[in-house]
Order: structure tokens, then C-alpha cells, then sequence
């Protein structure tokens, strides 16, 4: 019998995470709910939840905030939930460490597909990060596969999860443009539902992490029109092993 992934609801409105508890279950998923951060930090530690939703507005803690608090100890999927739909709050969210954002309302049926999106992605990486030991450099740019760690000129650079994956998958792909649409199909694995300004919110981070002038990017180009592509056309001594 397959174990039921768990997903931990926190929300402070209670009809709102019923209805979430609810449908979510239906959909297979064992579910916890928390209606503030310190009931969350616990069930947290308690449950170990394969997945979070994080209201960005709780009665005792700044869902951002707590956000920032969990990406530090934990590589657990997180989508955050806001009343609020400014381009402010989704790069705060996704800067902290989110992986997902839903402005409230939502469908239900999309979140499902959210979730069961990222366990799906998150269950590929674990098993490729067995089998690649992929080390890309580029001049002074370093991407380490196995390790998770990207460096230039020997300064480490700190990446959350989905920019390192954006930046490995773009730049294992060379000069291959790709849409944003396509990179939320192979990154987030929903790309019919998926925001596609999440992925010029990840572009415009890692630049300013790895470009010296990110206005003028050597290595992530824009494609204007189509997408985005990784290029070392103007770097010297770029390598793959």
C-alpha cells in the first residue's frame, strides 16, 4: 500500500482550510492544518510534511517571514497563499524561499495540481541527483550538480532550490531557447496553470547572484519574443565535465 504524501495547510481562516483540507484529502493526500506560525513550526517538527501552504497573512507571524524561517531548515516544496496579487509580494515570497505563489480566490483543482506537480518534480530530482554528478563551468562560474552549489571566481554564491534548478537546467541546455511557459513545464511541471512571471521573477535573481552588470547579462539572455537561453559566448575557458 502506498504511503499518503503529506501536505500541511497553514491558513487562519478556518472555512477556508476546511474546504482546503477537505478537497485536498479527497485528492489522496494526507493533510494538517495549522491557524498560525507557532501551531505550524510545531507540526512542522511533528508531521515533516512533504508539502506546505503558507498564508501570507497569520494572526501571530508574517508568512514571509516564516517562509524565510523554514527554507533555512527545510528543502520542503512551499506555495505560498496572498489576498494580495502585486508583483511586491511574489518576489518577496519567492525571494524567501518559496517555490509557488496562488493569489486567493483560486481553484481548488488547480492547487491539487500544484501540489501533485512539485511532489512529482521534487521525486525526479531525487532520483537524478543520484545518477548526475554534472560539474559545469564557465570562466569563473561554477555550477556543481551534485553538491547544489554554484560559485564564481571561488566566492560561493547562495541559491534557493528552484533558482539553482533554473540555473542548471538552462545552462546544461546551452544556447537552446526555451519559453517560460516551457521552463514552468520542466521546472514546476504545471506550465497550463503555472504564472509565467514566476520565471522572470527567478531570471531577474539569479542575475543579480551571477551577473556582474545583471542589466547586461552574459549568461542568462533574453530572447526577446520567445524566452530565455544560457550562453558563455563572451566568457573564456568554459568547460563541462
Amino acid at each position: 500500500m502506498d504511503v499518503k504524501r503529506k501536505v500541511l495547510v497553514v491558513e487562519d481562516e478556518a472555512d477556508m482550510a476546511r474546504i482546503m483540507q477537505d478537497y485536498i484529502r479527497v485528492s489522496g493526500y494526507e493533510v494538517h492544518v495549522a491557524g498560525d506560525g507557532k501551531t505550524a513550526v510545531h507540526l512542522i517538527e511533528a508531521v515533516q510534511p512533504d508539502f506546505i501552504i503558507l498564508d501570507i497573512m497569520l494572526p501571530d507571524a508574517d508568512g514571509i517571514e516564516l517562509c524565510r524561517q523554514i527554507r533555512e531548515k527545510l528543502d520542503t516544496p512551499i506555495l505560498i497563499l496572498s489576498a494580495r496579487g502585486s508583483d511586491t509580494d511574489k518576489v518577496l515570497g519567492l525571494g524567501f524561499g518559496a517555490d509557488d505563489y496562488m493569489t486567493k480566490p483560486f481553484s481548488l483543482s488547480e492547487l491539487v495540481a500544484r501540489i501533485s506537480a512539485h511532489l512529482r518534480r521534487n521525486e525526479r530530482l531525487l532520483h537524478a541527483a543520484t545518477r548526475q554528478d554534472g560539474l559545469l563551468t564557465f570562466g569563473d562560474l561554477v555550477i556543481d550538480k551534485k553538491g547544489y552549489r554554484v560559485a564564481i571566481a571561488d566566492r560561493e554564491i547562495s541559491l534557493s532550490a528552484k533558482e539553482f534548478e533554473l540555473l542548471f537546467f538552462l545552462s546544461s541546455h546551452k544556447n537552446q531557447v526555451f519559453s517560460k511557459s516551457r521552463l514552468l513545464d520542466e521546472l514546476w511541471g504545471y506550465g497550463a496553470y503555472g504564472d509565467e512571471n514566476t520565471i522572470t521573477v527567478y531570471v531577474r535573481r539569479i542575475r543579480e547572484k551571477i551577473e556582474s552588470d545583471p542589466a547586461r547579462p552574459v549568461f542568462i539572455k533574453t530572447v526577446w519574443g520567445v524566452g530565455y537561453k544560457f550562453s558563455d559566448d563572451q566568457v573564456t575557458g568554459a568547460s563541462e565535465s
